[in-house]
């Protein structure tokens, strides 16, 4: 039967291929006449024969058969031809330049360790011409624009002869005051080596390194270390973070190159690091500021030297995990011994967790690891001692065989607890999975909540409105007791006239005697003037019985909002009728945070509402709109996977949106309506929406696709305010290394802020080096500024800030 299948399906395959090959020769005759990129003798000689063998079988026999799986090589050779023609996006082109390097990598494998990559590879004209590419695909330049003048050829001589002076190739900023703070910085030519020894590394260690660890690495970046922590550990009790702090010292580096030495056996690039090392340009800083963003004071080198010297920790976890897991240390041993405890680990490490005897698992250790960069989460599933013993552990291989500091003030959380953890920027914490009956009980007071609210608005607009009136009424009435004809000499108004001061003004007198009312209410504090009226002056001459069941009808839904009663108790999974309660592990925003950043940046006010950013007026109108663009793109990458999404996607609609319309509107001088029918294809690209989201999501895929770029998907999002406009007097060249475009204008970079480490992330950056505040620009407007709006990458800046 497998055999007549099998016959079945070649012969339906054969007759596929049978119009395959009508149809390719007239493809392959055609390609001699028209040029797809490269010449017709680049084809494989088994794409000649098979293509001719229909016309010359019958007449020539003794040429040889060809074969089918010949055939659809030369197919996919043909069709790999076809693609070269179609552009290539940010990644792809990464990709290619880096698979160059990599094959002149691999054949100085031999006899187990990787030979002279120095001197045959980094100092390889080829090389470094992929590298500075690769620099410029990394600052979001054109390659089809001209570069820098590198003369690579000297480049690569000086490298391997050992005559390249790494101090001659740096230059220095700090800033301004008593106490300053330096960044040393590499030149163009000092970047690309940088670049070409980055590469050449990650291609011998990055397919090494644990799965415990992400960041800087192709599809393991901060959605996969997210996911790991929410989807597959399961059930833990405790956790914790340790928040490393060392900068790079003699021990340190000298230990990352014995970790080298291993794999390596090439004395001049060791000493070319070393140089950098001495040069104060490596830049390398365990804590301090998020790593993996391409901030300034993070070297090219730093992501792949720090994997590589925490890649120790990462091997020596595993041996914990054992220990802890399969040795039974840390619980007790007396148990069911059906089930060897080593097998089970061995199992749950290649099947990632999962155990095919979940009921014996629950009741053991378990210690799981997230490691992104230099961020470590550690989640413990046992008892508190184990969780102590365990962190004491890490500690202890940390500060000996790593000589690596840490806060010692980290405390153990429960995870069950009802504060969660803050880690890459978001919080990590535990809830209770609802049931169906629970939500709905739970969507029915959000209903109640809403209604009672939305009484509640109407209730106030509506008594702000006869407040108006009131005051309305009240100047009419002083203005009507200055007449003659209109005046009543008895009434009240008319006898404390006598206290009016000549020629004082009637909205003078009239302020006047508000001020007096004010005085003798208790309201003189009160700021908002809505309260005044609604709350000291309508309010009390409504009806009593009015007052009365509006405030009770608040109240009762205030009671059923805030309170669980006894049909909700009996639904909930921890009543004794219902089963064990399932916990998830949920990804959280922090929304608080983000906002307050808003309000930092100027883009709402103290009251939460979208204003004008005055920085952005002078811009131009598409990079006003690129601007919040960018803003709305990072939020889409890093929070779609959130639990509270639709709280980031209000935001982009309330006040994101609003803030963009309101500054071009300030820019024109038109009302806001017009901007919206001016620039609707513009403002299409920011939601209006919580609905429009599936816009961007396509931008999501890319996103976690390009996790391998360095400095691009994950950069922060700057301020930059117009300084002037070049002109032929002052020329001014575009500082993004490999763009040598004239730029037309000069900006202004705006460090807003300096966040402690670790920091929320919220879309703005906060760890820039101060070194560059207030610092002067020049951009090319097609490449430079959609870069610094929307991918900005800091390291890519030239020397002549």
């Amino acid at each position: 039967m497998w055999f007549a299948g099998l016959s079945s399906v070649c012969g339906r395959k054969l007759m596929k291929w049978s119009k395959i090959q009508r149809i390719n020769q007239l493809g392959f005759l055609s390609s001699f006449m028209v040029n797809i990129g490269k010449p017709a003798e680049g084809f494989p000689a088994c794409s000649v024969f098979s293509t001719l063998e229909a016309f010359s079988s019958d007449i020539d026999k003794d040429v040889g058969k060809s074969t089918l799986a010949k055939d659809l090589a030369s197919l996919v050779d043909e069709s790999s031809n076809l693609d070269e023609t179609k552009p290539k996006t940010c990644v792809e082109l990464k990709k290619l330049l880096e698979l160059r390097i990599k094959k002149r990598v691999k054949e100085q494998y031999v006899d187990g360790k990787f030979q002279d990559l120095m001197n045959k590879v980094v100092a390889n004209p080829k090389t470094l011409r992929d590298a500075y590419d690769s620099i410029r695909v990394n600052s979001n330049v054109d390659l089809a624009l001209e570069g820098d003048c590198i003369p690579f050829e000297s480049l690569a001589e000086e490298l391997s002869c050992g005559y390249f002076n790494v101090g001659a190739n740096i230059f220095s900023i700090s800033t301004k005051g008593a106490q300053k703070e330096v960044l040393v910085l590499p030149n163009v030519k000092l970047k690309v080596v940088q670049e070409a020894i980055r590469i050449v590394l990650e291609v011998v260690y990055k397919p090494h390194f644990s799965k415990i660890s992400h960041g800087c690495r192709s599809g393991r970046g901060h959605f996969s270390a997210l996911k790991y922590i929410s989807k597959e550990i399961s059930n833990p009790d405790w956790w914790f973070t340790l928040l490393i702090s060392k900068k790079l010292d003699t021990y340190v580096l000298d230990k990352i190159i014995s970790i080298m030495e291993v794999k390596i056996e090439d004395p001049s690039l060791f000493a070319i690091i070393k140089s950098m090392f001495d040069a104060q340009v490596l830049n390398l800083e365990f804590g301090g500021f998020p790593k993996g963003h391409g901030l300034p004071q993070e070297g090219v080198l730093s992501p792949i030297l720090m994997n590589l010297y925490l890649d120790l920790f990462d091997r020596e976890f595993y041996g914990m995990s054992m220990r802890y897991e399969a040795l039974g240390i840390g619980y007790d041993t007396e148990q069911d011994g059906s089930h060897s405890r080593l097998r089970d680990w061995f199992r749950r490490q290649m099947k990632d967790n999962v155990t095919e005897h979940n009921d014996v698992e629950t009741s053991r250790v378990k210690v799981h690891c997230c490691r992104f960069m230099d961020e470590m989460f550690f989640a413990v599933s046992g008892s508190k001692d184990v969780a102590l013993a365990f962190k004491s552990e890490i500690q202890t291989y940390l500060e000996g065989s790593l000589q690596l500091g840490f806060d010692k003030q980290t405390e153990i959380l429960p995870c069950n607890g009802p504060h969660g953890i803050q880690f890459l920027g978001t919080l990590v914490r535990r809830s209770v999975k609802e049931c169906p009956a629970v939500r709905a009980v739970h969507k029915l007071k959000e209903k109640v909540k809403l209604f009672a609210s939305q009484k509640q608005e109407s209730w106030d607009s509506g008594t702000l409105r006869i407040g108006k009136k009131w005051l309305a009424h009240g100047l009419k009435k002083v203005k009507e007791s200055e007449i003659k004809n209109l005046a009543d000499n008895e009434s009240l108004l008319s006898q404390i006239s006598t206290f009016r001061k000549a020629g004082m003004e009637t909205d003078h007198w009239y302020k006047l005697l508000l001020k007096v009312w004010m005085q003798d209410a208790n309201a003189k504090f009160i700021d908002s003037e809505e309260f005044i009226l609604s709350k000291c002056i309508v309010e009390p001459s409504l009806p009593q019985e009015l007052r009365d069941t509006f405030y009770e009808f608040q109240k009762r839904a205030e009671e059923y909002i805030s309170s669980e009663t006894a049909s909700l108790i009996a639904l909930l999974p921890d009543s004794s009728s219902s089963t064990e309660s399932v916990r998830m592990t949920e990804i959280i925003a922090p929304v608080n945070i983000i906002k307050k950043r808003l309000l930092r940046y100027r883009l709402t006010n103290s009251k939460g509402f979208p204003c004008t950013s005055r920085m952005l007026i002078l811009q131009d109108s598409t990079q006003i709109v690129d601007w919040f663009e960018g803003l709305v793109l990072r939020w889409f990458r890093w929070y779609s996977e959130c639990q509270n999404f639709n709280d980031i996607k209000l935001i982009i609609c309330n006040e994101v949106r609003k803030s963009c319309i309101r500054t071009l509107a300030a820019k024109y001088r038109i009302h806001e309506s017009e901007i919206e029918k001016k620039f609707d294809l513009e403002l299409s690209r920011i939601p209006s929406t919580p609905e429009l989201e599936h816009e961007f999501a396509n931008e999501t895929l890319d996103s976690q696709a390009s996790d391998c770029v360095y400095g691009i998907s994950y950069s922060g999002l700057c301020l930059l305010s117009l300084a002037r406009m070049v002109s032929q007097s002052r020329p001014c060249n575009c500082f993004v290394t490999g763009c040598m475009a004239a730029a037309p204008c000069v900006y202004t970079l705006h460090v807003m802020e300096r966040q402690k480490y670790p920091g929320w992330k919220t879309g703005f950056p906060s760890c820039i080096h101060p070194s560059l505040n207030k610092r002067r620009i020049g951009l090319w407007q097609p490449s430079g500024v959609l870069q610094f709006l929307t991918w900005f990458w800091l390291p890519g800046l030239k020397k002549g800030i």
